[in-house]
């Protein structure tokens, strides 16, 4: 469903706070086992050509300095009357070289596409698992999860878990190898140097730690500060006319200003911290390599040590931090990584909705009789919103469900359709306890018009068709015209093509009520439920369609939800609610000539309209 959505900040991962798995152990073994198991042998074959890449390129520089070498004997040679420089030697020197670090590009370039393969095959198996989890997951879940947090899911967990993944194990591989074969390659030349050079990593480690510890504290409060600046931003855009109509500019000037000028302190701070870090290490390793070029000058002199070597050993001397540089940022990879598996991992072994379906009901051949026994349902166990409530509706009855807010008109309505289940007594649909139904069979008995319209970013006609996919065009125009919503849909641009989010901005929230009665006019259900279905529609529009929906409750049972009490005077029978519980129940006049909690609130309606 396309809409407007933000994307996630994207960071590298010395710019943003490390996060930390509850079990980094064990969410790492059920990626291993659940997803990157059947892998094997493309795991297999990244690691061997992620080696060999390596190893081609550890040896170019030992290479390259005997062709240094072979230069600087020529040319000594010459100078001392001898046959100079052999270029044929270094020719096939070159050769050798440009040939190894070819046999290593094409192994890099294997090894990558096949991780990056295996990385979307897992991310495209996570993703599908999860949509698949969202259709099986209860009402509940959702109640204690905002929209947020679940999107956060499907895209910045599954995003950085992909990232990560990709980069992280090609780059373990590769960086312990470039570390071993460096080090291998180094006291191959010199031991001494090899010392001299390996003497500098615990300063640069001690530094690094301390200016990175120092600057985490500052990244984390930099992240609270920008969700605050967000929140800030989305809320005052959200009711920008509010503020407007209010003359809270300057209000919400100062609190941004406040909140900015904090995000601009521990942000200037943070990538201040960050930022010094280069030059330091920088320096570190320039003092490294004064070192490293002292004790090269004076085993040359002694002769036990070449020129072409020294050329090669500060090559190496240079790389050789680059892969501890990896290794530190792998490891805030990994973390992050992990982290967002465990989070995917929770979510995929919530509690599923309980299937309690016992066989197959035909329900086409169901008419549409509705009992309520003994009903008891709370959204938490110990705070019970339905109490005792008790209904007989038969079979083509229009149904009306009255009372105050929080009396628990629109619970009654979820329990029939068992968006949730009832804590005790039952629902019976001709006999059949809902619970004994598929769910899916169930709800296709119902059409349902809630006082929240929801229309996707479609055309017109397939927003009405989403209750019947196969539905003609005849079918829905029909349809719209039982809703009073076909003049309308003619003066669109495109008419029934026209899109929802581009082509019909001009639509108000009456008229997109209309197309969602339209859309259950055309499903044709056996019950019908409208949940404050003309509450955004003004009073013209509502008498106007009226008659409409009289026609389609005509033989179906019908549950309507309202407010105002002028819309059901002719339902069958009304049941007013209060508290959880059936106080009264009768026909419009009966409830009327008993001056009961009813007619309290149908008088206080026509109270408030008077004054």
């Amino acid at each position: 469903m396309p809409g407007p959505m933000g994307g996630p900040m994207r960071g590298g991962p010395g710019n943003m706070p490390h996060q930390k798995a509850k079990d980094f152990k064990k969410t790492t073994k059920q990626l291993i086992k659940g997803y990157l198991a059947k892998y094997k042998i493309a795991l297999i074959i990244v690691f061997i050509f992620a080696i060999g890449s390596t190893i081609f390129t550890i040896v170019g520089p030992k290479i390259l300095g005997n062709a240094t070498t072979e230069i600087f004997n020529g040319l000594a040679s010459k100078l001392s009357g001898g046959a100079g420089v052999d270029f044929g030697k270094v020719g096939q020197i070159v050769i050798t070289l440009i040939i190894l670090y070819l046999i290593s590009a094409l192994f890099s370039f294997i090894q990558g596409f096949t991780m990056t393969n295996i990385a979307q095959k897992v991310t495209y198996k996570l993703r599908n698992d999860i949509i698949m989890k969202i259709n099986k997951l209860p009402f509940k879940y959702f109640d204690k999860k905002t929209h947020g947090e679940v999107l956060s899911i499907i895209t910045n967990d599954i995003d950085t878990l992909s990232m990560n993944l990709n980069q992280s194990i090609t780059q373990i591989i590769t960086s312990i190898c470039t570390i071993i074969g460096i080090l291998i390659m180094m006291f191959s030349i010199s031991w001494q140097m090899t010392l001299i050079s390996l003497v500098i990593l615990p300063v640069a480690a001690i530094l690094v730690r301390i200016i990175v510890g120092k600057s985490q504290r500052y990244f984390q409060s930099q992240q609270e500060y920008l969700g605050h600046v967000n929140g800030q931003v989305e809320e005052i855009y959200g009711g920008l006319n509010i503020v407007k109509a209010f003359n809270g500019e300057e209000k919400v000037n100062r609190d941004f200003e406040k909140a900015n000028n904090e995000l601009y302190k521990s942000a200037w701070k943070s990538q201040f911290l960050s930022g010094i870090m280069h030059p330091v290490m920088n320096f570190i390793s320039n003092i490294g390599y004064v070192g490293v070029a002292v004790a090269g000058g004076y085993l040359a002199i002694n002769g036990t040590i070449t020129v072409g070597n020294i050329q090669s050993f500060i090559q190496y001397n240079k790389q050789f931090t680059q892969p501890i540089n990896q290794i530190a940022q792998i490891s805030a990879m990994l973390q992050a990584m992990v982290a967002a598996a465990e989070r995917i991992f929770e979510f995929l072994e919530e509690q599923e909705e309980l299937d309690t379906a016992k066989g197959n009901i035909d329900t086409e051949k169901l008419t549409g009789n509705v009992t309520f026994k003994n009903v008891q349902f709370g959204y938490e166990p110990d705070r019970m919103i339905i109490n005792d409530f008790n209904a007989q509706v038969k079979e083509g009855q229009k149904i009306a469900i009255v009372g105050p807010t929080g009396a628990g008109k629109t619970t009654m309505v979820k329990l029939l359709m068992r968006f949730y289940d009832v804590n005790s007594g039952e629902i019976l649909v001709d006999g059949h306890n809902v619970k004994d139904f598929d769910r899916g069979e169930l709800r296709k008995m119902f059409g349902m018009v809630l006082q929240d319209t929801w229309l996707f970013g479609g055309t017109v006609k397939d927003n009405i068709k989403y209750s019947k996919e196969d539905a003609t065009d005849d079918e829905v125009i029909e349809a719209a015209k039982a809703a009073h919503v076909h003049h309308f849909i003619k003066t669109l641009p495109k008419g029934y093509n026209s899109l929802i989010n581009e082509e019909s901005t001009n639509i108000s929230a009456g008229q997109k009520q209309l197309l969602t009665i339209a859309r259950v006019i055309l499903a044709d259900p056996k019950i019908l439920i409208l949940d404050e279905a003309t509450s955004s529609i003004d009073t013209r529009t509502e008498i106007q369609i009226q008659s409409a929906m009289d026609n389609l409750m005509k033989g179906r049972t019908s549950f309507i939800i309202a407010h105002r009490l002028s819309t059901i005077k002719n339902a069958d029978l009304i049941l007013v609610m209060n508290h959880g519980d059936i106080v009264e129940q009768g026909t419009h006049e009966a409830l009327l000539e008993k001056g009961g909690f009813y007619s309290e609130l149908y008088n206080s309606q026509f109270e408030e309209v008077e004054e």
